[in-house]
């Protein structure tokens, strides 16, 4: 809940209509399809769409208020709808968004940043808090200028930590504006890869938008960073807080020796800090889920947890990433990594494909976009570890039959398919899969891979489980 005064104090927005400074409106929400009755609807320009046109539908949900720019809101005549109105919509967030942290000063705020595993990590560093903290996090992905604000305005006066996504690598000075938002007290650094190369233009300038994040933590903060990454791990350089790194070198703080993979029951591995030794058995899938493992522990040990309460948090249902084995068709599993990709998690996804019991070992790769200069090696990198690893593989799109080809390459005998139409590979999925066979779905986001995995689970299968 968010009272009308605070939104003006914040924003510095000018009232009308039927409403008053004292009322109290229920969330803040850019999205017109998400209005609840007395929520605040924000009206954002898009690069698609104007949020303005959708007024008329979030007063008809229910909204408390509709927030608009000066522009629009001239240009018509609202009569006693509540409208508050500001210069610009998407600046006033923003503003709004800051003004709230201030209001909560005592409340931690953990910033993530990386090129993959940003999402996963705010799960387990969430779960594992809430053992002891009221703790608010992001939304599914929301980690960008419009995102972010709105996940700081879901504090409230109970929040004792909030945990947030911050930002791709798309410009420099990104992550440090909503560093100027979010004000973390805590800092995460999982890696630097190859996403978003092709806009950035190398790995040394992501790693730079990487460490604003590191650079705008306060002196009596906490940097945590993935010392098995050089660029990560040079970032304390830049740091005017304490730092602490995590990895499976044994110069870090928190390091992982004795790393075992158990299929769909998780990892496990001996965990070091300082002078002592603990087994740790998590369900986390996949080799590469350690450093996520470590992350959650450091981060629950420094805020004061003990190794029993930060290992009771994995077992919350929300990170236990084996739910992304689904029942498919013919009596097949589908493994679902079909929300982004690059070269980097793909690889990670063959790894973990072949941690795991099948029948047959099944792969689905889709275009990874966005690798600059470093796209034709990325998917042959990926095509060359596939053929390692699978006993049949499908690609979708352009780029991917750089993947199949380089498989085709180092494994003539591989069984490949390579489409251009999505309907064309579902059709291939469903004639060939078979009982046991294990199928990895994964390419970039703008590829909609996750309605062909809709497409091959078995609903029933589900339904019955």
């Amino acid at each position: 809940m968010i009272r009308v005064h605070d939104i003006l104090a914040g924003t510095h927005g000018r009232l009308f209509g039927s409403i008053s400074r004292n009322d109290l409106l229920a969330r803040v929400v850019h999205d017109s399809r998400d209005v609840d009755k007395g929520d605040l609807f924000i009206a954002l320009k898009g690069e698609r769409t104007d949020g303005h046109r959708f007024v008329p539908d979030a007063l008809e949900a229910g909204a408390g208020a509709v927030m608009v720019d000066e522009s629009w809101f001239r240009r018509f005549d609202l009569g006693d709808l509540p409208v508050i109105v500001v210069p610009d919509t998407l600046v006033a967030l923003q503003s709004l968004a800051a003004y709230w942290r201030s209001l909560f000063s005592e409340a931690r705020v953990i910033g993530i940043t990386g090129s993959i595993g940003k999402s996963s990590t705010k799960e387990v560093i969430s779960a594992v808090l809430a053992q002891r903290y009221e703790v608010t996090r992001s939304r599914k992905s929301f980690n960008n200028e419009i995102g972010l604000p709105l996940s700081v305005l879901e504090m409230t006066p109970d929040t004792d930590v909030v945990v947030l996504e911050m930002g791709g690598a798309y410009a420099f000075g990104e992550i440090g504006h909503l560093a100027q938002i979010a004000r973390p007290t805590i800092g995460v650094v999982t890696n630097v890869s190859h996403s978003h190369l092709g806009r950035m233009g190398s790995l040394d300038a992501i790693a730079k938008t990487k460490t604003e994040l590191v650079e705008a933590l306060p002196a009596d903060g906490l940097a945590v960073l993935n010392i098995d990454d050089r660029r990560v791990r040079a970032m304390a350089e830049r740091a005017k807080c304490r730092v602490v790194y995590y990895g499976t070198d044994p110069a870090a703080d928190y390091y992982a020796t004795e790393l075992e993979s158990h299929g769909i029951e998780g990892i496990s591995f001996t965990l070091h800090h300082g002078d002592v030794q603990s087994y740790v058995s998590v369900p986390l899938m996949g080799r590469h889920s350690v450093h996520m493992a470590l992350v959650g522990v450091a981060i629950g040990t420094e805020l004061g947890l003990s190794l029993a309460d930060i290992l009771r948090g994995f077992q919350a249902p929300d990170i236990q990433l084996r739910l992304l084995l689904l029942p498919g068709v013919n009596g097949s599993t589908v493994l679902d990594d079909s929300y982004n990709a690059n070269p980097a998690s793909c690889v990670a996804a063959l790894n973990l494909l072949a941690e795991l019991d099948a029948t047959r070992r099944v792969a689905v790769f889709g275009d990874m976009y966005e690798l600059g200069t470093y796209e034709e090696e990325g998917h042959r990198r990926v095509g060359g570890r596939a053929a390692e690893t699978v006993d049949a593989l499908y690609t979708m799109g352009p780029l991917a039959r750089l993947i199949a080809a380089e498989a085709v390459k180092a494994r003539p005998d591989l069984p490949v398919e390579m489409f251009d139409d999505k309907r064309a590979l579902e059709d291939a999925l469903r004639r060939d899969l078979r009982p046991g066979d294990l199928v990895l779905i994964k390419g970039s986001r703008g590829l909609e891979l996750e309605t062909l995995v809709s497409a091959l689970r078995n609903q029933m299968a589900e339904e019955t489980d």
